[in-house]
């Protein structure tokens, strides 16, 4: 099997849902880094491997490359633990997937990146108050699910609590008070005490990784 290629930005949630999964599955991977605050996602080198401009990208084998954080997650978790084999469980995963990238990541996710990685609070301050009252529903859905379940589909961790946990572990960064949802941080710390978690700001090194 070729050497997967992750071309990632290391503060980024997206990027972090392929690295902690890549993590938990002990898949060796190349990392590299694609700093899209310097415009490098934009270079017709980059370009060529994703049209849209965004990362993560992942190389599968040379000349092929996936786009989209939660598509690549279906993709590495296919016939694997974190993904699983029943059509209704595996649709519902795919539910939370699309609420992920629909109703929660516009909101939290960016708040965070205005704030904590341009540094541009003040700038953006009446675009960041629109987005409190989304981004406080999308908690709402999640904390009342968690509250009757340990998961976010059956009583198994899966890619769905991946795709929720990367930008939800650290909404506080965007301005989000979690302190208020105590089913949602009692997941987080589940989460973290899954084997080979990796923190968001891990970097990893290919000669550290371990097979299956």
């Amino acid at each position: 099997m070729e050497t997967l290629r992750l071309y990632d930005f290391l503060p980024s949630g997206n990027g972090y849902k392929i690295r902690l999964l890549l993590s938990q599955m002990g898949i060796p991977y190349e990392r590299i880094e694609v700093n899209i605050l310097k415009g490098e996602s934009r270079t017709p080198e980059f370009l060529s491997k994703n049209p849209n401009g965004k990362i993560p990208v992942l190389e599968v084998e040379p000349g092929n490359y996936l786009t989209e954080s939660n598509a690549i997650l279906a993709y590495l978790s296919e016939y694997t633990e974190f993904l699983p084999y029943d059509r209704f469980l595996k649709a519902q995963v795919l539910q939370w997937l699309f609420f992920e990238q629909y109703s929660h990541e516009p909101y939290i996710a960016t708040s965070r990146f205005w704030i904590s990685i341009l540094g541009k609070a003040e700038e953006y301050q009446a675009a960041l108050a629109q987005k409190q009252e989304p981004g406080y529903a999308a908690l709402r859905v999640m904390e009342n699910h968690l509250q009757s379940q340990m998961y976010f589909v059956g009583d198994r961790y899966t890619i769905a609590d991946i795709a929720l946990f990367a930008y939800t572990h650290v909404a506080d960064e965007g301005g989000f008070d979690l302190s208020r949802f105590p089913a949602i941080q009692r997941w987080i710390e589940c989460i973290k005490a899954q084997p080979r978690y990796i923190s968001i700001t891990h970097e990893p090194i290919l000669q550290e990784a371990e097979f299956c």
